[in-house]
């Protein structure tokens, strides 16, 4: 009986020293993996499209790519999570948030009075997403950077993110028939000036303010890219698109300049790297998925009109002739030269 007993409190010793030391164990696990965690570059990638857009998905991919080498923590926070403002984010990262947004150059243009990044989402200016592989090594694009920088941010790269064109209650088939037309456009100087020239009066309302506009007819249409239409449901409140195309839209990255200049040498350069490669690697993405979009509104009723471009085209020459914009003398020139270096 003795013997049982003592054998039953040697078990009960070993049970509890096992649990001892794999407690033990999990807390040194616990504080090497804290330590680990500690000793990487955290960041935040936040946006305010879908987590199903080309944009979202990139971010994404950029910070799995960027965990996967061991030296970063990345994040990704999108549809409006942090903030469901774009300039909101951009403040944030100004201000020292580690935080990576995409915003985009008239965006960017308006926030920190830059008028001749305008030019990149100028109305029919650049016109071939393939423009965006060189820009970043332009000096342009590098001038940009260091206005930016004096500002708090880091201006990373561009990346395609789909042609704008006019989604609408009635049909557009040439210039006049935007005339009086309530359309949600871009609320800063690029937006103004297309509707002053195109003849259309500029709404600016946040885009979670769009379906319903169009539904209550408060609003006669927008103009926006056709990922964004299809994934908002616009086929269901609006039966017309005309094919204008008269912006290249761009998702432009900025960071915080004091995440950036926190990086070591190393760090910095696999950061440019997989940001820069991602975007050309998803703009192509986003180029070859537009065509299903398209097909998709066209099953759901929407009737896609290809309007004479060179119309509108000459529609919106005033807003260069008269420099509505406050472009540099010989803007356009330069960059174009630039791009070909």
């Amino acid at each position: 009986m003795l013997v049982t007993k003592r054998g039953n409190e040697m078990k009960k010793i070993l049970s509890i020293s096992m649990v001892l030391v794999l407690a033990c164990c999990m807390l040194f696990t616990s504080c090497a993996e804290k330590k680990k965690s500690e000793n990487k570059v955290a960041v935040t990638f936040a946006g305010t499209e879908a987590a199903t857009t080309g944009q979202s998905r990139m971010m994404q991919a950029v910070a799995d790519r960027l965990n996967a080498t061991g030296r970063f923590n990345a994040s990704v926070q999108v549809a409006g999570a942090l903030s469901g403002d774009t300039d909101a984010l951009v403040t944030q990262a100004k201000l020292g948030v580690s935080l990576v947004v995409p915003s985009d150059p008239g965006r960017l243009a308006s926030q920190f009075n830059i008028p001749d990044m305008n030019i990149l989402m100028a109305p029919y200016i650049l016109t071939d997403p393939a423009s965006l592989k060189k820009l970043p090594d332009t000096k342009l694009f590098k001038e940009w950077q260091a206005q930016l920088e004096k500002e708090g941010i880091v201006y990373i790269t561009n990346m395609y993110n789909g042609f704008r064109s006019f989604y609408t209650t009635t049909p557009v088939k040439k210039v006049s028939d935007l005339s009086g037309l309530r359309i949600r456009g871009f609320g800063n100087a690029i937006g103004n000036g297309l509707a002053k020239y195109l003849g259309f009066a500029n709404i600016g309302v946040s885009w979670g303010e769009v379906f319903p506009g169009l539904q209550s007819k408060t609003l006669d249409g927008c103009e926006v890219q056709v990922a964004t239409a299809d994934g908002s449901r616009l086929y269901e409140v609006v039966k017309n698109l005309a094919l204008t195309k008269h912006y290249m839209l761009q998702s432009a990255f900025v960071c915080s300049s004091s995440f950036y200049n926190s990086l070591t040498p190393e760090d910095r350069d696999l950061f440019v790297k997989t940001m820069r490669e991602a975007a050309l690697e998803y703009g192509e993405i986003i180029r070859n998925e537009e065509e299903g979009y398209y097909d998709h509104m066209k099953q759901n009723g929407v009737t896609i009109t290809e309007v004479d471009i060179a119309e509108f085209q000459k529609a919106i020459e005033p807003l260069y002739t008269n420099n509505d914009l406050g472009f540099s003398a010989g803007l356009k020139d330069r960059l174009f030269k630039e791009l070909a270096e």
